[in-house]
């Protein structure tokens, strides 16, 4: 909305042409989600707190501290990052941009399952919520309309292009597929955040390392002359999708100074679904799916261990795992909270760095 409103006005008033600049409109959308995460938080914490009542029922078989520490926390705390995220996204990107358009889709849809979820799952007194095959079919169809916006928005010669990382100039058409890949990317990206969000912080961090990632490399998938230089895919106007990273980092450092240990909200699955459909999202749109999944392998570790824990458990009647996500293994084993999260926050930004090396290294 301040590009529209103020870039027209750089040849009058020269410090309007800062608005040009996309460094500049993404620190600007950092600070501004950032500001309105500290003001509102606190409000938004106490209604919650009012509505909830007894707060987020807690796994009976999960770790039995949580029985005792976690009880009456409220949930739904996604709302402020999307509320924070939104606001400052619609405030500093360039909102012709279509791009733009399709991450917030999938941000805001996602968020409205996540919520419809949470609001199950506190209604009922369960943590069941919204029946799995419901909220697959909704997130199916949000992610077709968002690939069918990206596929619109982008040059034909890439729109089903696969690109793979260490390797130059390897773009794998791969046709009408492209459509379900993109799917199961946004979906599974969405689903594996759900999953790791289990511990005071555990989720949010990854997912704010994730974003600081992908908004560089945004950035320079949008620049010919770095994309040139760097060999990876150019994606014009993929570079605007910086500011929503950037207001992603802000809403979730905003979000972390209220779910550090010890959470005074969880963020629910209003946050979890809509944060990982926004990063698969992107991924989409920049060209780098398969980097994703080693940025997020944080994720990817805590789905497989989800998968390889049932499938064990119907083939054979044994657990691999104390119990999964695999986040829970390690507090069954006997490690502290604090512990588990700064271990897999360590591991996150190795993973990260990782996977931004693809970038050079090619």
């Amino acid at each position: 909305m301040l590009y529209h409103l103020l870039v027209p006005l750089a040849d009058e008033f020269q410090i309007f042409n800062l608005f040009r600049y996309l460094t500049f409109r993404t620190g600007g959308a950092i600070m501004t989600a950032l500001l309105i995460g500290f003001v509102l938080g606190p409000w938004l914490i106490d209604w919650l707190r009012s509505k909830q009542r007894e707060g987020q029922p807690i796994r009976e078989d999960g770790p039995e501290s949580h029985l005792l520490t976690k009880k009456g926390t409220p949930t739904m705390g996604g709302l402020l990052i999307l509320i924070a995220l939104s606001i400052s996204t619609l405030l500093w990107a360039d909102l012709g941009n279509s791009f733009i358009w399709a991450v917030l889709l999938v941000t805001g849809g996602f968020g409205l399952l996540g919520f419809a979820d949470d609001f199950l799952k506190l209604t009922k007194r369960n943590t069941k919520g919204l029946p799995g095959k419901l909220k697959l079919l909704g997130q199916i169809a949000i992610s077709l309309l968002a690939v069918l916006m990206v596929q619109d928005a982008m040059p034909a010669g890439i729109a089903n292009g696969l690109a793979v990382p260490f390797f130059k100039d390897v773009l794998i058409d791969l046709g009408w597929f492209f459509a379900p890949f993109a799917i199961f990317v946004m979906v599974g990206a969405s689903n594996a955040v759900n999953l790791t969000d289990g511990l005071d912080g555990l989720a949010i961090v990854p997912v704010m390392i994730a974003g600081l990632c992908f908004a560089l490399i945004a950035y320079l998938t949008g620049n010919a002359v770095f994309a040139n230089y760097l060999q990876i895919n150019h994606v014009p106007g993929t570079g605007e999708l910086a500011v929503f990273c950037g207001a992603l980092l802000g809403a979730g450092l905003g979000f972390l100074w209220f779910n550090a240990p010890p959470a005074m909200v969880f963020m629910g699955d209003t946050g979890s679904l809509s944060l990982g459909g926004a990063l698969g999202t992107i991924s989409i749109v920049t060209k780098h799916e398969l980097v994703l999944a080693i940025i997020g392998g944080l994720f990817v570790l805590e789905t497989v261990s989800v998968i390889v824990q049932v499938a064990s458990f119907k083939l054979t009647g044994k657990r691999v795992f104390r119990m999964a996500p695999l986040h829970h293994h390690f507090e069954k084993k006997g490690w502290a909270e604090p512990t588990v999260v700064i271990r897999f926050w360590i591991i996150a930004v190795i993973l990260a760095l990782i996977g931004l090396s693809t970038l050079k290294l090619r």
